[in-house]
């Protein structure tokens, strides 16, 4: 196993470690949060007004890190209409150029999201900036998809060539 490979097997390890510990975070904080903001609501007649903002962010956490997580496993949705007439030589081909174009997409996405956050930023009152902090979870969550695809598309999936599952 070459320097690069066992780098980018360390590489993934890590990120897969992060993106766990903060989706279950995540979905930890949305549910007290909720839980919170009900009893508040309905017990004492009133609420904390910044909560269902963390909240749709914390939504945001959890669909990031869960897409991440669930691409690294090939679990992900997907449509297989070729893979019934592929033999494994081809599904390897295909999976490596799918890869490919979902490195980049993601990439393009995570640009553009980069600069829609700052555009944000610079037009945001400075009251709702807080808020801008946890949107950055869109940019950060299309990098950590970009860079899973990219790190898939040197490692493979795990116990297994590149190849869509059949």
């Amino acid at each position: 196993m070459s320097h690069w490979h066992s780098f980018a097997l360390k590489t993934k390890q890590g990120l897969i470690a992060i993106e766990k510990l903060l989706s279950a975070s995540s979905l930890v904080l949305l549910l007290l949060f909720t839980l919170s903001q009900i009893i508040a609501r309905n017990f004492f007649d009133t609420g904390f007004p910044h909560l269902d903002v963390i909240s749709r962010h914390l939504v945001l956490f959890i669909t990031f890190m869960g897409a991440a997580l669930v691409s690294e496993q090939n679990n992900h949705i997907k449509i297989d209409i070729l893979s019934a007439f592929l033999n494994s030589r081809q599904k390897e081909k295909l999976a490596r150029s799918l890869l490919i174009i979902s490195t980049f997409i993601c990439a393009i996405f995570s640009y553009y999201s980069i600069q829609f956050w700052i555009d944000e930023w610079n037009y945001a009152p400075a009251n709702e900036q807080w808020a801008l902090f946890m949107a950055l979870i869109i940019p950060v969550g299309f990098i950590i998809l970009s860079m899973h695809f990219f790190l898939l598309l040197l490692t493979g999936f795990e116990h297994e060539q590149i190849a869509v599952k059949t």
